[in-house]
């Protein structure tokens, strides 16, 4: 499956009709989450069939495409599915919510009720049935037939997010990396690179925090908070896209390069929660995505056949990679030294040692899948 992110340019009529979607998509969602608080056991069939009754109740709700309101219940299911899920990893949580107005900010065409038409090499028309045939800039071709499109609008403007059936193929290399990833390089490699952290929300951050402070400002309901609402969107979806693009080359430079890849199984949330981490640092955290990374890493590796292994990162700053004794280093020691002779950068012998961590965990792998197979060799003789 491949996305395509798209621009809109609805006229205002159709705005106006993008907008009563979206609420009446809302509403219709807080009324099955009524509806599955109210039943004793959960019932999806009596969930999904409330919905014709709610369409002759509400005969306002015929404005919206048939498909698009069904998949307000798999959007419910699915967030209960989710909630679930971090229940069994020990999670607190609580029940799901009712969606306020902006809460909402994206609408569903699965299957059909759509049709995208080039009109020109980077503009087309995208027909929503119930909305109309929107311009749309394709700044790129999309490959594949269109299974899904969402529709989206954040900071002001509006998206098409296409899902076609092209499969997402890469190439994978022939290298094997260990990488080790930190604040201020962002990544290190046992080759001895080093890329530095953008941190583009640090970077930001002085106009974020004014865009706050207008925003605070304003009346409430006022044109001028909307708008100061907007401007401070602008710049958040700005940090996204930069940060997005960043991971996105960077993934897809490591995988085109190598057939195995070694990283840390770093747990954001455990990392976050310490009371070491000052604020600023839980910030900058956050700021690397280091987890948003390694799952590009993975969706990328394999589709391109290559293996993505985690390695408790445990003392592996901490272990020489030359010797293998271990010995204590503060966070402001930059430059690992040890008495066999080695002198290295502290990141790049940590990401020697996640490599030989991966090796062994494939070696392991490999002699395990061996003898299975010996054994069932042996017993079909």
């Amino acid at each position: 499956m491949m996305a395509y992110k798209f621009k809109l340019y609805p006229s205002k009529q159709q705005e106006q009709a993008l907008f009563k979607t979206f609420d009446l998509c809302r509403f219709t969602y807080n009324q099955l989450l009524e509806k599955l608080g109210k039943q004793e056991k959960i019932n999806r069939k009596e969930i999904q069939h409330s919905l014709v009754e709610m369409k002759q109740n509400y005969p306002e709700l015929q404005d919206v495409y048939s498909k698009t309101l069904q998949y307000e219940c798999h959007r419910l299911f699915g967030n209960l599915r989710a909630l679930a899920q971090l229940k069994k990893k020990g999670i607190k949580v609580g029940k799901l919510r009712f969606r306020g107005k902006d809460w909402f900010k994206t609408i569903n065409y699965n299957q059909s009720g759509y049709e995208l038409e080039q009109t020109g090499k980077r503009y087309g028309k995208l027909k929503l049935s119930k909305i109309g045939n929107i311009n749309i800039r394709c700044h790129r071709i999309a490959h594949g037939a269109i299974k899904q499109i969402t529709i989206k609008k954040t900071a002001g403007r509006w998206y098409a997010i296409l899902i076609t059936d092209e499969e997402y193929k890469k190439q994978k290399g022939e290298g094997q990396i260990g990488l080790d990833f930190g604040i201020i390089n962002f990544v290190a490699d046992n080759n001895g690179n080093r890329i530095k952290s953008p941190l583009f929300l640090k970077r930001s951050l002085k106009k974020i925090e004014k865009a706050h402070q207008d925003l605070s400002r304003k009346k409430k309901g006022s044109n001028n908070r909307k708008r100061a609402k907007q401007r401070l969107g602008k710049l958040y979806e700005k940090v996204e896209n930069q940060r997005n693009d960043f991971l996105h080359k960077l993934s897809t430079q490591i995988v085109s390069e190598n057939k195995l890849i070694c990283i840390e199984d770093l747990d954001i949330k455990e990392m976050i929660s310490k009371k070491k981490n000052r604020f600023w640092n839980r910030r900058n955290f956050l700021d690397c995505s280091w987890a948003t990374f390694a799952s590009m890493l993975k969706h990328k590796a394999e589709s391109a056949g290559a293996d993505v292994i985690e390695v408790n990162p445990k003392n592996t700053s901490k272990i020489c990679s030359g010797c293998g004794t271990m010995q204590e280093m503060s966070l402001s020691q930059r430059t690992y030294s040890c008495d066999c002779g080695l002198e290295i950068d502290r990141d790049v012998n940590s990401a020697k040692n996640i490599l030989a961590q991966g090796l062994g965990f494939v070696e392991n792998e490999t002699a395990s899948s061996s003898m299975k197979q010996e054994a069932i060799t042996s017993n079909n003789v």
